[in-house]
């Protein structure tokens, strides 16, 4: 490394200089992928009270399904944005594409907490809040790849799986923090009020945060692998065709064990607590507190997954997830909607985090070993960004639709299972990379 990159000379040892630096950038990117995540997902837990507020007064379930569509459609714009602040990063640097999402993303979310409701402004309000969620959805398209990439990057050798696992615990962190947010307000406030103005605090919450990951952004170093890259001047010239030309089939493993994942955490940790209340007539703040359970299950066990990872290879934790998924899903949909009560949900939950520990652990690493370092941010991003887009975004809006249409309240395991099954198939033909070579 540099010595630019290192600090400066005289006050501490190279090697301590180093480790400060790759802290540093640890938490720069684990905060700021936690402010980004918090506010990306906090639509998902408060899509009844967004409904009550963005439509037309009449059908709940109409209603409902809306605002899971827009849910849904914000997701359409995160390949754009791996697109365009993917290939930023691998021209420009991850550090200014990382400053350029958390910034984007606080706007869109301070101005969702803000927007009148339809009673107020009518046909502009639903429209508003689409454009803000394209906004986030744009955001976080290149917030995932650049967070992932970056870590992975600053990982010492033998470490790529614990260390990219800080990625995923963020998000679990932002899991925590979004469905605590709901599980307190719901036990808080009436359902009128929630309906009323409760649901636009956490949005507020999500704004506020966005300066503390800008500040520490802004002050972390370039990767070395992306430094190394620079002063070799082997920095892409096209990196979206040369990701989707020379790279198009590791974009496409990318994407295809990326499946299972998604949706198996925007159905059991985004999804469920609404189908709870609005299907199966569990208390909103049982199903919240549940959640919040198993997002602490799924923070605590991610890291673990991703340092088990280093040891064993991605290949088995990742394969054993898929798999289970797909044997288990529809069980543990029947088990909980036969006699729903909140212990059931707690351990559907609770077991389906464990499952997704498992995934989430090993998935940064995996998916940035697939990649040379010129390209890694927009290749990365693309393959993973349309699988969230295909698998995650949509999870909500077609359980629901499944329930609606076959009236089966066990129905959205069949998504589940499809999604299992393309991940496992991309793993077994996929080549386990771990600790190899970066470049």
């Amino acid at each position: 490394m540099s010595e630019a990159a290192i600090g400066t000379p005289g006050t501490a040892s190279a090697a301590e200089q180093e480790v400060r630096v790759r802290r540093r950038a640890i938490i720069s990117s684990a905060v700021g992928n936690f402010v980004e995540l918090y506010d990306f997902l906090i639509y998902g837990l408060f899509a009844a009270q967004i409904a009550a507020n963005f439509f037309p007064k009449g059908d709940d379930t109409i209603a409902l399904l809306q605002a899971f569509a827009i849910y849904g459609v914000g997701f359409f714009m995160r390949p754009v944005g791996a697109i365009v602040i993917g290939a930023y990063g691998d021209l420009k640097g991850r550090k200014n594409a990382l400053v350029l999402t958390v910034g984007l993303m606080a706007v869109a979310t301070a101005l969702t907490g803000l927007i009148p409701s339809y009673g107020s402004i009518g046909i502009a309000a639903p429209i508003l809040l689409l454009l803000c969620r394209l906004v986030q959805g744009f955001s976080t398209g290149g917030e995932w790849g650049g967070a992932a990439t970056f870590l992975v990057e600053y990982s010492p050798p033998g470490k790529r799986g614990l260390i990219g696992s800080v990625q995923q615990f963020s998000v679990g962190v932002a899991l925590i923090a979004g469905t605590l947010t709901a599980a307190v307000l719901n036990g808080w406030l009436s359902k009128e009020a929630m309906v009323e103005w409760g649901w636009r605090v956490p949005f507020l919450i999500g704004f506020v945060l966005a300066p503390i990951g800008l500040y520490l952004r802004a002050r972390v170093h370039e990767s070395p692998a992306y430094n190394r890259t620079v002063e070799k001047k082997q920095v892409a010239r096209s990196p979206v065709l040369e990701s989707l030309s020379t790279h198009r089939l590791p974009v496409l493993a990318a994407f295809g064990l990326s499946a299972i994942g998604t949706v198996g955490n925007y159905t059991y940790n985004i999804y469920l607590p609404t189908m709870a209340t609005k299907t199966l007539n569990i208390a909103a703040n049982a199903a919240y507190t549940s959640a919040v359970v198993a997002a602490i299950v799924l923070t605590i066990l991610t890291p673990v997954m991703g340092w088990l990872s280093d040891l064993i290879g991605r290949k088995p934790l990742l394969l054993g997830s898929a798999i289970l998924y797909g044997l288990l899903s529809y069980p543990m949909f029947g088990y909980l909607t036969g006699t729903p009560d909140p212990t059931k949900l707690m351990l559907v939950q609770g077991f389906s985090a464990v499952l997704l520990a498992m995934y989430a652990g090993p998935l940064c690493a995996i998916l940035a070993e697939l990649f040379p370092t010129k390209v890694r941010f927009t290749a990365l991003s693309i393959g993973y960004g349309m699988s969230v887009t295909l698998f995650g975004g949509f999870a909500p809006f077609i359980a629901q639709y499944l329930i609606d249409t076959t009236k089966n309240p066990m129905s959205p395991s069949f998504f589940l299972i499809f999604a299992a099954i393309v991940s496992t198939i991309t793993l077994l033909l996929l080549k386990d990379r771990t600790n190899g070579p970066l470049d």
